[in-house]
């Protein structure tokens, strides 16, 4: 590869090359003479130009300044970085378009490039470090190709247009990448021609491009793996052998392995030279996360109590990426209402069951639940397959087994056993650019569950749906707008005849906050319980405060009925202030809300959790 570079003056009057000496070899020259290290006592950093940006920019970079501010006392290591300050600021002005700058680092007086890396300064008082851009460029010729069709290369570059370097960097990129997305995987810039014209104040850009030939994918081959059987990283990846080459298959099949959890880390690479049957071999690299985990979470509300939750995880079970899962919770830790409730469950997943994308899970549940108006006890086996049809969009469906005791009605003293067959449904369509502090984006998701009454117990079908939108605004995106709608109904079964856990109420963390929890239901004959038809909407207003700690508004509401769409209702309505620490496994969240509609209100309600409230 042949190029020629512009031409880059340093310092007032004459013209030098960007160095960068070894700091490992000048501290050892220092510690072989003996010579004391004493910190440099000021910096001067001035800008002779008017482009606010580029200073800027140049502050931002200099790694004087960074040091400087870091307090970085040694002298040699400072020597050290005064001369590689030169090759860092050139590339900044090269990215702004300005290819005859002049940079003066002076030590004491002396420029830092004239003195030799073999007899350093013993001690540095002072820096004056001075920046000119010179002349801003333009694109004078600009070639590059061949491209592949439907290849957009950047507005940019073209005749006339500020000649920054990134944007040079970005055209080849994008012709590459072209020629890649087309199946040439081999595709790379094979010579290059630059030249600053500086009476003109042009820039000539010629960049040729060898596509190279059009290839098929072979073989995955693994790597690094322990205990995960070779054939099932193939499956899981689901690599497309003997397909045209394509960038974002590679990724997807990356994007599986990651999923699984089974994998610290995933890297999939590009065999160096195709095989002669013109097939492109991929390695993954993959390094196994610990076998077990185990973790546990706590939340707190003032009217249902504390939770206490844990759980223990085991993953690669069999040595395909399968995953076991027990959980354990208690509930109901010095509720205002309610006694304490239980809850065991178990989960297997089984990643790359009939397609690449496809999971299967099996699922257990044993609890318990006892609010004021039930007492419920059940038991629920679920198998199911779910499937990621892209990267934002999932579908589940399987077939399950609830057995529930129940007892409700006046003093409880109505007892039911319920007996279903379960056809859960499921689909989740997900934009969010975070899962845990979303900015921007939408989250949908939807379920249906048939369900098949067994001795007695009514059929019918539960249906639910969970729309979040959020928005951001503000330097930074240092506000951000969130809301929420939710809505539940159940067909078919009259109340009593519906399992307790299938129907809805309102008020608490998870609906409307101000409110106690599940305070709104319905009463039916003068008997309360929770309802068929459900509906609630919450706004938040999210402020960025600091780095690492945010306050929020909120304001919910929420309504229960009788009847899927109709019957008898009721509404109810609480808002608040909030308060978020951000941490490496989310916010940490404390709410306080207060009832401002509605008759189930009983003053302040106090939440704390981890990660946003929706």
């Amino acid at each position: 590869m042949s190029a020629t570079q512009p031409a880059t003056e340093f310092g007032p009057d004459r013209r030098r090359q960007a160095r960068r000496p070894l700091a490992g070899f000048v501290a050892l020259w220092a510690a072989l003479s003996g010579m004391p290290a004493h910190g440099f006592n000021s910096l001067s950093f001035s800008f002779q130009g008017d482009d606010s940006a580029l200073e800027d920019a140049l502050r931002r970079s200099s790694l004087l300044t960074g040091a400087h501010d870091e307090g970085v006392t040694d002298s040699f290591e400072v020597f050290t970085i005064a001369r590689a300050e030169y090759g860092q600021l050139i590339g900044i002005f090269y990215e702004a378009g300005f290819y005859a700058p002049q940079i003066s680092v002076r030590i004491d007086g002396r420029e830092a490039a004239d003195i030799s890396p073999l007899n350093p300064p013993a001690q540095i008082d002072e820096i004056v470090l001075t920046l000119a851009p010179g002349p801003a460029f333009v694109f004078g010729r600009t070639q590059l190709g061949p491209v592949a069709t439907g290849t957009e290369l950047p507005a940019g570059f073209v005749s006339g247009a500020p000649a920054r370097s990134t944007v040079i960097r970005d055209a080849a990129t994008e012709a590459v990448d072209g020629w890649r997305d087309v199946g040439h995987a081999k595709a790379e810039p094979v010579e290059q021609d630059i030249t600053a014209r500086h009476p003109a104040g042009e820039l000539d850009v010629a960049v040729q491009i060898q596509p190279g030939p059009r290839l098929r994918f072979g073989q995955l081959h693994p790597d690094g793996q322990e205990r995960t059987r070779a054939e099932r990283i193939r499956a899981i990846a689901g690599l497309p052998s003997g397909e045209v080459f394509s960038p974002r298959d590679v990724q997807r099949s990356a994007e599986r392995l990651r999923r699984t959890g089974t994998f610290a880390s995933v890297a999939l690479r590009e065999a160096e030279e195709p095989n002669p049957d013109g097939t492109l071999d991929i390695t993954a690299s993959v390094v196994e996360a610990p076998l077990r985990r185990i973790g546990a979470s706590i939340e707190y509300d003032t009217e249902s109590g504390g939770r206490l939750t844990g759980f223990w995880l085991h993953r690669n079970v069999f040595g395909g990426a399968e995953r076991f899962r027990i959980e354990a919770m208690i509930g109901g830790l010095g509720a205002r209402q309610g006694k304490l409730d239980y809850r065991l469950a178990t989960e297997f997943s089984r990643p790359a069951t009939f397609t690449p994308d496809t999971t299967l899970n099996l699922g257990a549940v044993i609890e318990t639940e006892r609010e004021d108006d039930f007492e419920a006890r059940r038991i629920r086996l679920d198998v199911g397959l779910e499937n990621r049809f892209s990267d934002e969009l999932t579908f589940g469906g399987g077939i399950g087994v609830l057995l529930e005791r129940a007892d409700f009605g006046t003093n409880l003293a109505t007892r039911r056993d319920y007996r279903l067959l379960l056809l859960p449904l499921h689909v989740t369509w997900d934009r969010r650019d975070s899962e845990t502090a979303p900015t921007r984006g939408f989250y949908a998701r939807g379920e249906l569950t048939p369900f098949l009454g067994v001795r007695g117990t009514d059929s019918g079908a539960r249906a639910s749906a969970d729309l979040r939108a959020y928005r951001a605004f503000g330097q930074d995106d240092r506000v951000v707008l969130a809301g929420r709608a939710q809505l539940g109904a159940v067909f078919g079964a009259s109340i009593a005849g519906t399992p307790r856990d299938f129907l809805f109420y309102s008020g608490g963390s998870g609906t409307v906050r101000g409110q106690p929890y599940r305070s709104l239901g319905v009463s039916p004959g003068g008997v309360r319980s929770g309802g068929r038809g459900f509906a609630a909407l919450s706004a938040e207003a999210r402020i960025r405060a600091t780095e690492t700690i945010g306050v929020v508004a909120f304001a919910d509401a929420g309504r229960v009925s009788e009847g899927a769409f109709s019957g008898a209702s009721d509404w109810h309505a609480g808002a608040g202030v909030g308060l978020r620490y951000d941490t490496i496994v989310g916010p940490l969240r404390v709410d306080i809300g207060y009832p401002v509609g509605g008759t189930t209100g009983r003053g302040f309600q106090l939440y704390l959790g981890i990660g946003q409230a929706f």
